[in-house]
């Protein structure tokens, strides 16, 4: 078995020995048979271009932008330009590496904003031949994987005081997150009506307070209303602004003129009523006087007269008719006071009358208006309304002169100012 393992291996060698010498004595192929390559002359580039850059980059909020820009020509001599970039991005003029820093803070103060492509040109220049330069463009859009809810702010205080009557108006502003704010609603504590409605960023709200917002009924002397701006973006995440209005009641100027005029009126009325009753009554009055002035005077006449005849008379005629006369004159008083009875209760209703005209003036000048805004109206218009019922309360009984073709207002105007009817009803101290 050994002596075959030789025997084979001595024939392997042979084998072997013998191809490697065969080989070498094959004579090499002659170079004019074979088809050689053709080999294609290259150009060299003669266009500037920019070899590598790309359309577009996406980044992500606090990522870093470095990126090395080539062309296919020595770039020690060309420089690198950009056109209407973004804040932060900046190229290396001589290098061409473009290096930007996504930073928050420009997010947050809305130099820049997510999801929204900015388009940059970008350059390259040849120093020594200015017509030699390519431009080109890409795109940059910057991303964050934190949402950030956009805000509402409205341009006015979070706590408003103010009066039925009053006027707000302001606008709902939008700092915009992750996603802007695609629509507003308003939510209030109170129902109210005839308002500008908010809807987007930057709408105006407007409302007129109405004078019965706070009614009559109502407990409390104020209300609190409470306004709630609801914006909502596109993928429902929410915020709501808050701006509460305490409400006072105010004054409806232009009804309340209209009431105290119509009370200033019926004062007016009632007044130029009473003058007329006044100048009725104490003609009434003067004339009763007169009369029983005159039966008075007769009655003393008579019995003065009958004194002288009964004592001087010549003849018993006149002397008895002297006699006679003073009885005469007694028996006028009785007559006078059937004819003419004294009129104390009347002189003292005139008297009334004359002192409720004096101060319903007083009053009527009084509780005048101011200008168009008096914030006194309402209590005026009060004392005027309480003192004209206090007055008919006390003349109540009292038949009211109004209207008499014998008499004027005129007349009961000059008669109520005449100096002698003043003195005559003048208050006296001793």
């Amino acid at each position: 078995m050994r002596s075959l393992l030789i025997a084979l291996l001595v024939i392997a060698f042979k084998v072997g020995f013998s191809q490697e010498v065969k080989k070498d004595t094959i004579p090499p192929p002659l170079t004019d048979s074979l088809k050689l390559a053709e080999v294609i002359p290259v150009n060299e580039d003669s266009v500037l271009r920019i070899v590598n850059l790309i359309p577009y980059f996406t980044l992500q909020v606090d990522s870093v932008l470095l990126y090395d820009l080539q062309i296919n020509k020595p770039s020690e001599n060309y420089f690198w330009y950009l056109k209407n970039a973004p804040i932060g991005v900046k190229v290396d003029k001589n290098s061409g590496l473009l290096y930007f820093r996504a930073d928050r803070t420009f997010f947050k103060s809305g130099k820049l904003k997510y999801d929204i492509p900015y388009k940059v040109d970008l350059g390259v220049q040849n120093l020594r031949d200015a017509k030699e330069r390519f431009e080109s463009t890409f795109t940059i859009l910057f991303y964050n994987t934190e949402v950030i809810v956009s805000k509402l702010k409205p341009t006015i205080g979070s706590v408003l005081f103010l009066e039925e009557g009053d006027s707000i108006r302001f606008r709902v502003q939008c700092e915009e997150g992750s996603f802007p704010i695609e629509q507003i609603n308003i939510v209030t504590n109170e129902p109210i009506s005839k308002f500008k409605p908010v809807s987007k960023c930057n709408d105006e709200f407007a409302w007129m307070i109405p004078y019965d917002f706070i009614r009559d009924n109502d407990t409390a002397r104020q209300k609190t209303l409470l306004l709630q701006f609801i914006g909502v973006d596109k993928f429902q995440n929410k915020d709501t602004a808050s701006v509460k209005l305490i409400i006072k009641p105010g004054i409806n100027f232009p009804l309340k003129m209209l009431e105290h005029k119509q009370v200033s009126d019926d004062l007016k009325k009632y007044i130029t009523n009473l003058k007329l009753t006044f100048y009725v009554l104490s003609k009434t009055i003067k004339t009763t006087k007169t009369t029983r002035t005159g039966f008075d005077i007769s009655s003393s006449t008579t019995a003065m007269f009958g004194t002288i005849l009964s004592t001087t008379g010549a003849s018993v005629a006149a002397k008895n008719t002297g006699k006679v006369l003073p009885s005469i004159g007694l028996t006028l008083v009785p007559v006078k006071e059937a004819v003419a009875p004294n009129r104390v209760q009347e002189q003292n209703t005139a008297s009334q009358i004359r002192a409720t005209i004096k101060r319903l003036d007083f009053m009527l000048t009084e509780n005048a208006l101011i200008g168009d805004r008096d914030l006194d109206i309402l209590a005026k218009a009060k004392k005027m309304r309480d003192e004209l019922k206090q007055s008919q309360l006390q003349l109540v009984d009292l038949p009211m002169v109004e209207f008499d073709q014998r008499y004027s207002q005129q007349d009961a105007e000059k008669y109520f100012n005449n100096p002698k009817v003043n003195k005559k009803y003048k208050l006296k101290v001793n």
